[in-house]
Order: C-alpha cells, then structure tokens, then sequence
C-alpha cells in the first residue's frame, strides 16, 4: 500500500511596529526573495511554536528589540503556489516597541530603521507590506497599483519561491 505524504500548512508572522511618532521599523532584506528591499521583520512560525512567541522572536532575531503586540492586522492567504503547489497563510500584527535601539543581524537583513509616516510611499518595499501599510496609513499617497514584475507568492517571510505571474 502506497501512502501520500500531506503537505503542511506552512504559517508565517509579520510585524508592522509602530512607534508613538508613527514611526514604522523597516529592515533592508539580504536574503531571497526582496533582497535589498525594504520589509517589516518576520518569519515562519516553527512547528509547535506559539503564533505570538514566533511573532516575538523573529522580532528579536532580526533586529535586537523587544516587542507589545497590539493585535492582529489582516491575514493573507496563498494556495496552490510555485512547483510543489503550496499553501501559505500568512498572519500581520500590529505591534509597539518596547525599546528604540535597532540591531540588524546581517544574516537577514543588514539595516534597520524607523521610517517616518510620510516617507513609506516612496519606501521600495514588496507589495504585502505595501498593502499593509495602506491599511495602517489609509491617508497617504500609495500608488494604486502593485508592480506587475513582482507577486505576492514572493513575499513570504523565509521562503525561496520564484516569481509565479499573475
């Protein structure tokens, strides 16, 4: 008898931290994919791991602070991406830092910084956080339109997937 193996639901956690200036922390990504973009910290939540614990530790990770989550912003959800047809969900928190001082780590992104409000639009960012960020800021000027030459299939926190058009 021959079985299937399953494929897994494979979670991811964002954070949008928001200072009390209206700040926004953006790290520029040194890994694949949006390599030399600019993101909000992130990653895939491990395998028993609680979703908040995993939405602080990446945090921690990626740029040295402390996080007070706020709740949860939006969830996207991807189905059937890339070769190996995958399943993403994808969960946005809005969170506030508990301290200021950003230490990049430079295996995933080699600069950290608080981004003025009214700066983001102009920010060279992947279209999720794009999407996000105009939840948050609905009053700024963001383009109404993502790029064509860039999917949502790649942005997913800690994934490799090549561009799959829509």
């Amino acid at each position: 008898m021959e079985f299937k193996k399953s494929q897994a639901i494979k979670t991811s956690v964002v954070a949008c931290v928001i200072d009390e200036q209206e700040r926004v922390l953006l790290t520029r990504r040194c890994i694949e994919p949006f390599c030399s973009l600019w993101v909000m910290p992130g990653g895939k939540i491990d395998h028993g791991e609680p979703i908040l614990q995993a939405l602080h530790r990446e945090v921690r990770e990626e740029v040295g602070i402390d996080v007070q989550v706020e709740g949860l912003l939006d969830v996207f959800e991807h189905i059937g991406v890339g070769e190996r047809n995958d399943h993403f969900v994808i969960l946005y928190y809005r969170a506030a830092p508990l301290s200021s001082e950003l230490a990049p780590n430079g295996d995933e992104c080699t600069e950290a910084l608080w981004v003025e409000k009214n700066s983001l639009p102009q920010m060279p960012m992947p279209p999720g956080g794009r999407h996000i960020l105009s939840q948050v800021f609905p009053d700024l000027p963001w383009h109404p339109e993502r790029p064509q030459d860039v999917s949502l299939e790649e942005e997913l926190p800690g994934g490799n997937i090549k561009a799959a058009g829509h």
